[in-house]
């Protein structure tokens, strides 16, 4: 089979390698499409990974089942599924609290393990969802990353209740459905980004208001229209921009850090956050129970995938997809097979 090879280097090498022999707890999934993510670039920049090199990157990635693993059971050969970017172990402690996400023995595509930018993977079937029929199988791809951390920040962590003021900083893959999720919630959305054609998405998908900072005072418009925040998402992952996070927000008022920074945030401030009952909440990722649902709701139109992938390439084209995605211009690039 064809893969995407990571030798270290910045460009990735396409190579002939034999396709994964599936163990009996197994599937083997032929992938249709695998989203492109700045956790991918994360890796090419030098961020570490858990497998040595060479290693094949990729984590949201949609497919059919190609073999079924003998003590498998629920899955057929040409199932439509999505597979989750993080596997879990399902027995440790935080996976018996509820807490996936933050599974002692988690394993990563394209990190702990082989990722999905090639024609075919072997995953655990443990927590691999079906996909509902009449959704387009490689749209749905983004939904293992670009849609299910959105959902978890917002309704598992956030908890975001009608009425809420949210404030989301940075409108990219994961920040536009934060908006959308936000919306969904009831809340009172103001979407905050550098490049208006992604405002014009983020208003869309539900913001009741779009700032761009470098052309409107943000404090002056939170101020005006919501005084203070209730709730601020930070989906950038940057120390300037989790300090506007951290500033917008009121007494009592949540900040929800989703976007990864390798940087220090000078900015903690923890006199402020005692006097006025701030919580600090981190969220990672989906617990894999939720994906069923979140599916759902496409399914059912209450949130859609229309407009969230701008840029499709092929598997040999995957350097200039991820140019694309340095460009900054993108919202969601997928790898199609």
């Amino acid at each position: 089979m064809k893969a995407a090879i990571f030798d270290g280097s910045h460009t990735l090498k396409i190579e002939e390698i034999d396709k994964p022999e599936p163990s009996d707890t197994e599937i083997l999934v032929k992938v249709v499409a695998c989203g492109v993510c700045h956790t991918d670039e994360g890796y090419i920049e030098g961020t570490p990974t858990f497998k040595q090199k060479p290693l094949i990157l990729g984590h949201e990635a949609s497919g059919l089942v190609e073999v079924v693993g003998k003590n498998v059971s629920g899955f057929e050969v040409g199932d439509p599924v999505l597979i989750p970017p993080v596997l879990t172990c399902g027995t440790c402690e935080y996976c018996l609290a509820g807490r996936e996400t933050i599974c002692s023995r988690q394993q990563m595509l394209g990190n702990h393990i082989d990722g999905a930018f090639a024609e075919y993977i072997a995953v655990k079937a443990k927590d691999v969802v079906k996909v509902p029929e009449g959704l387009s199988l490689a749209d749905v791809s983004i939904v293992a990353d670009a849609v299910a951390t959105p959902y978890h920040a917002v309704i598992n962590r956030a908890q975001i209740k009608p009425g809420q003021k949210v404030v989301v900083i940075g409108c990219g893959g994961v920040g536009i459905n934060v908006i959308q999720f936000a919306n969904f919630a009831g809340a009172r959305v103001m979407a905050v980004d550098l490049q208006d054609d992604k405002l014009a998405l983020a208003k869309k998908l539900g913001a009741a208001i779009t700032v761009n900072p470098s052309t409107e005072d943000l404090r002056g418009a939170i101020k005006k229209h919501f005084g203070r925040a209730e709730v601020a998402f930070e989906v950038v992952g940057n120390p300037v921009t989790q300090q506007m996070a951290f500033d917008s927000l009121g007494p009592g008022g949540k900040m929800v850090a989703v976007g990864y920074s390798p940087k220090k945030w000078d900015g903690f401030q923890s006199g402020k956050i005692m006097f006025w009952e701030l919580e600090l909440i981190g969220s990672l990722g989906c617990p894999p129970r939720d994906f069923e649902r979140i599916l759902y709701l496409i399914e059912t139109g209450k949130i859609t995938l229309d407009g969230l992938i701008t840029h499709r390439f092929k598997l040999d084209q995957i350097n200039e997809a991820f140019e694309v995605l340095r460009g900054g211009n993108a919202v969601r690039v997928i790898i199609e097979m």
